[in-house]
């Protein structure tokens, strides 16, 4: 089991790569493809609609077919196919059929870990389990700043997306010769995803799900990129830097929720006080997009590392979910949250060359995109902070 879970470990870290790549990609791409930040919001977009999507089947796979099948056949077809299609690339839309494959690809592979931790491990447990594979995971984030920006000046864009799609088939064997699936559950109800979307209390869970990790996914995967370029004219070195100074903070954040629950006695005000720094991160971005370089890194930063709340929404959406749903559960929660993304990804899309158009300057469609996340994440935590508090 051991083995198992570092490979999907690994594949986590390739999922979180691919999630966040373009953001390096996007300069080389607009001169080689004619791509422009819109076409790369509406991939990336494509990336986390087409991942939030496979959820609702893939929860129904982990409980009847188990974790190890699904996430190593998806991953084999779906990331190494995509990471080929992205090499051949020669317009925006095959870019856009890439992602869209990439996605299908990453979508089981952190459902068919939480899976593992909610059937076999302790339930107090669960978060931080969730918060080390997450946080293991988002090495891909820092894979995906400096050390990719080498890899393409080094070998090229086209190669390096080759390298990727053999990594992704590599990983997809080892999880299928190493993960165990957990025991069968016998005498118990099959269920549905509708039997857990009757549960009352996801439903006051599912908004602040929706929106809590837009703002990092849509900043570290996409807008740094343009925004350090438009309002600071960063070049691709100092770039690379603001992208991994981001992708760290990701990390530290993640494995610092990832006890605090179990220490402080409560999984709610932990969800709370964290998104609501993000709130106001993001708002002091939309009033101030020019106070400086480095403070907008630090603020970006500060985002990344309090927004990775993840694993601990999961946690406490879990408590919820019976133990014959858990599949149907943790994937339905991960749908929102992805789809979410995915939808927002689309939308700042449109906000952003909706503002362009406007003709205000370069610092005004950053505006628009700091401060529509601001207010998605008050409306998430306006109704989160009516849902009942546990720990079990």
């Amino acid at each position: 089991m051991i083995a198992g879970l570092v490979l999907l470990c690994a594949a986590y870290v390739l999922s979180q790569f691919f999630r966040a790549f373009l953001a390096v990609l996007s300069g080389i791409l607009q001169t080689d493809l004619g791509v422009t930040p819109d076409d790369l919001a509406f991939a990336s977009g494509m990336w986390f609609l087409t991942f939030a999507l496979m959820q609702l089947p893939i929860g129904e796979a982990l409980d009847r077919v188990g974790p190890r099948l699904t996430a190593a056949v998806l991953l084999a077809i779906g990331g190494g196919g995509g990471a080929a299609i992205f090499a051949v690339a020669t317009t925006p839309a095959h870019i856009w059929i890439a992602m869209s494959l990439i996605g299908v690809g990453c979508a089981p592979v952190l459902m068919a870990s939480y899976y593992i931790f909610a059937r076999m491990f302790a339930p107090a447990m669960f978060a931080t389990l969730g918060a080390v594979m997450i946080g293991t995971g988002s090495i891909g984030n820092l894979a995906s700043a400096a050390p990719l920006t080498w890899a393409v000046e080094t070998f090229g864009w086209r190669e390096s997306l080759w390298g990727l799609s053999a990594v992704a088939v590599l990983i997809a064997g080892g999880v299928l010769a190493t993960v165990q699936d957990p025991p069968k559950l016998v005498d118990q109800p099959r269920g549905s995803v509708l039997d857990v979307l009757r549960i009352p209390a996801l439903w006051l869970i599912l908004p602040l799900v929706t929106v809590n990790y837009a703002p990092a996914a849509g900043i570290r995967g996409l807008w740094i990129g343009p925004y350090m370029t438009d309002v600071y004219g960063a070049n691709p070195a100092v770039l690379g830097q603001a992208t991994l100074l981001m992708g760290v903070a990701m990390i530290v954040g993640t494995f610092l929720y990832g006890p605090l629950d179990r220490l402080l006695g409560t999984r709610k005000w932990v969800i709370f006080g964290g998104n609501a720094v993000v709130m106001l991160s993001c708002a002091v971005l939309a009033f101030m997009p020019e106070g400086g370089f480095w403070l907008s890194v630090a603020l970006c930063a500060v985002i990344g590392m309090f927004g990775l709340s993840f694993p601990v929404i999961m946690a406490h959406g879990r408590s919820f979910v019976p133990a014959h749903l858990t599949g149907r559960g943790v994937t339905l929660m991960n749908l929102f949250s992805i789809g979410g993304v995915g939808v927002f990804q689309v939308i700042t899309g449109q906000l952003h060359a909706g503002a362009v158009a406007a003709g205000q300057g370069p610092v005004y469609p950053y505006q628009v995109l700091f401060g529509f996340f601001a207010a998605l994440l008050a409306v998430g935590l306006l109704v989160y902070a009516f849902c009942q508090d546990r720990l079990d």
